[in-house]
């Protein structure tokens, strides 16, 4: 497999990614900044990938420890490369089947971008058709497997496009993973928002919350200065 070099957070990260196929977007950084972990706590994440978000999430918190899981074997030595490369020695990367995984210990934050496709013309590289159509019902496959290690009060964060909205959150409550929060992610000032980040609580009772989002990209061209304080600057996103 042919990697392109390039960095993440205005070039804090490195990050090597496939040169063709599935390549990274904004999701991932835009996922890592939801997540509320500390120092020291423990992530896991679904569809790793080459390594974006988990990286993304390791260069804000210091002392970040966490598995990623990824079923290609060839982008799971990627992710480990990518993260050794940054130092971040906390993180390991494993390749398997997120829905066969079974990892030691308790985690106190949960992340994915998962498959959310589920129809349409099917990708000829395999990596982004993997990365992207997942069968009927697979969110909420992935929101329990994700959700089983977790401790109480623990949060599971989703970054997904907005038609998935309804089975996300339908998922994180399957779950048992309550008092949702969705911030629509928005590409421009009065236009429809093309994604969301929704968290849940495990444990949590509260009623969904529906905040008041992000503006990716001033009408101007380029990102407004709330979206490239998160991409470039490394700021969390507060849900």
């Amino acid at each position: 497999m042919q990697v392109t070099d390039g960095t993440l957070l205005g070039g804090r990260v490195q990050h090597a990614q496939p040169a063709a196929g599935h390549r990274t977007g904004l999701e991932p950084v835009l996922l890592a900044a939801a997540v509320p972990a500390r120092p020291g706590e423990r992530v896991l994440e679904g569809g790793t990938g080459s390594g974006a978000a988990l990286l993304c999430l390791a260069a804000r918190v210091a002392g970040l420890r966490g598995l990623g899981v990824v079923r290609d074997p060839t982008m799971a030595a990627l992710a480990r490369a990518n993260m050794a490369a940054n130092g971040f020695d906390g993180i390991s990367v494993i390749a398997d089947d997120l829905l066969a995984v079974r990892p030691d210990g308790v985690f106190d934050h949960a992340l994915a971008n998962p498959p959310w496709h589920g129809a349409g013309t099917a990708s000829p590289e395999s990596l982004k058709e993997t990365a992207k159509r997942g069968a009927p019902g697979l969110i909420a496959a992935w929101a329990q497997r994700l959700a089983a290690p977790l401790r109480q009060r623990g949060t599971l964060s989703l970054i997904v496009a907005a038609p998935a909205l309804p089975a996300a959150l339908a998922a994180l409550a399957a779950a048992g993973c309550g008092s949702p929060a969705v911030l629509p992610l928005w590409p421009r000032p009065g236009r429809p928002a093309g994604l969301m980040l929704v968290q849940g609580i495990k444990g949590g009772r509260g009623a969904c919350r529906v905040l008041p989002g992000l503006v990716l990209h001033a009408d101007g061209g380029g990102f407004t200065a709330a979206a490239e304080a998160v991409l470039r600057g490394g700021e969390a996103l507060t849900l």
